[in-house]
């Protein structure tokens, strides 16, 4: 088959990498693509994000029969719908269900009306009227902004001075635009953070290794929000914790989309905090999760192209994931600055240094390739991913990768993954 990618960040490399395992596939196709994925794809600069018409030429014209969604933005305006109207098959949710990130309203709202567990909130357009809001809370508050914000339109706050400060911020100042017309104000949660995947083709629902995130941008989990640091799997997670996270907020969320004519039907990501064993929702996202994507598909056993095909034909029963029991890290390598103002056009140096070491493998983000050599090109450079028997040897041989890449202004964090290692942490369920 001929398999196209959407996307070009790490995520799309790793999911590329894993498709180019797969015997049934012929092609790989990615648009737009990175200097890494150039290496195992025919990548293309076509609009993808909104005009989907010059996508969908090129996928007849190359005859290409499968197309996977890896960002958001895509999937929110409707690029399923396009193509599924055409005849074309793809794999992601439909508009209406991508509303679940789409809109940080609307989840808050859905939640709500179908009693599942999240933070007590509220939602406001004017500021006057969410500074008086912040002033009548006694916890710290979280700042939300409706729309996308590429993972940082959620800005956590600790005094209520930050919280309208950051209210001023997107309502006064517009620093996010439309996306953040409206905004969702709810208290700051406390505990631990886990990321949650479940695959689902509208009847049948599978999870995916457990996985966490690391969002700051400083070590300990602290400084503003990122699209994401580094994440390790699997993340400590008790059978019992398990159950009360599918039969709590998965089951009842798949369940209340149906009933709002929106079936969700692809990769669902969920955001969950945990404290005293109870799971509290953060955030939905209707795609792989980047870095989550880099840890979780080195340990599926499974061809991925069968995966995602019996998703897309209704036949995910018939899928029995395997997952290999090695545990995996990935640190990214960030720009100087990121993720506010960085520079780009860094020379890269010690990328090919890592051929040799088979459990370690280089994710492209914000690269480039100019006269054979490899330019910084983005916030996120460079997700360095490792495999090992357990988690410290995984933390071990990612960091190994890490000490190779040099260029200039590089930034990451020290302690991905060591969280995982604490006796309470795993105590989670």
């Amino acid at each position: 088959m001929k398999v196209l990618v959407i996307g070009g960040g790490g995520r799309e490399h790793a999911l590329c990498w894993k498709l180019s395992q797969s015997k049934k596939v012929e092609k790989i196709y990615c648009v737009p693509g990175n200097a890494g994925i150039e290496e195992i794809a025919q990548c293309e600069d076509i609009p993808y994000e909104e005009d989907f018409s010059s996508l969908t030429e090129f996928v007849r014209k190359e005859k290409i029969n499968f197309t996977i969604v890896g960002p958001e933005v895509p999937l929110v305006n409707g690029i399923v719908d396009f193509f599924q109207k055409r005849k074309l098959k793809i794999f992601g949710p439909s508009k209406k269900a991508s509303t679940l990130e789409g809109s940080k309203v609307f989840a808050k709202k859905f939640m709500e009306g179908y009693c599942i567990p999240t933070a007590k909130f509220d939602v406001f357009s004017d500021f006057d009227k969410a500074a008086r809001y912040i002033q009548s809370q006694e916890s710290p508050q979280v700042i939300k902004v409706d729309g996308l914000a590429a993972g940082k339109g959620s800005l956590v706050t600790n005094t209520k001075e930050e919280a309208i400060e950051a209210a001023r911020k997107v309502l006064k100042e517009k620093i996010f635009g439309k996306a953040g017309e409206k905004i969702v104000i709810e208290e700051k949660l406390k505990g631990k953070e886990i990321s949650f995947f479940v695959l689902t083709d509208g009847k049948t629902v599978k999870p995916l290794v457990s996985s966490q995130d690391h969002k700051s941008i400083y070590e300990g989990d602290k400084g503003p929000n990122t699209g994401g640091m580094g994440a390790y799997s699997p993340a400590p997670l008790s059978p019992f914790l398990y159950k009360k996270i599918m039969n709590k907020i998965i089951l009842p969320t798949l369940r209340g989309m149906k009933r709002e004519k929106k079936p969700y039907k692809g990769v669902l990501y969920v955001g969950l905090m945990i404290r005293n064993g109870e799971p509290k929702v953060l955030e939905f996202n209707a795609r792989f999760g980047d870095p989550e994507t880099q840890v979780t598909l080195p340990r599926l056993y499974n061809d991925l192209l069968e995966v995602l095909l019996s998703i897309s034909e209704g036949n995910l029963d018939r899928i029995n994931l395997r997952w290999r029991p090695q545990a995996a890290t990935c640190v990214i390598l960030a720009s100087k600055g990121y993720p506010g103002k960085y520079e780009k056009g860094k020379l890269i140096k010690g990328l090919k240094d890592l051929v040799k070491f088979k459990n370690i493998f280089p994710f492209y983000a914000g690269v480039k390739k100019e006269d054979g050599n490899l330019f910084t090109s983005g916030g996120r450079v460079i997700g360095i991913t490792a495999l090992g028997k357990d988690l410290k040897e995984s933390i071990l041989q990612a960091y190994r990768g890490v000490k190779k890449v040099h260029f200039e202004g590089i930034y990451y964090r020290g302690d991905i993954g060591k969280k995982g290692l604490t006796k309470k942490l795993n105590r989670l369920g």
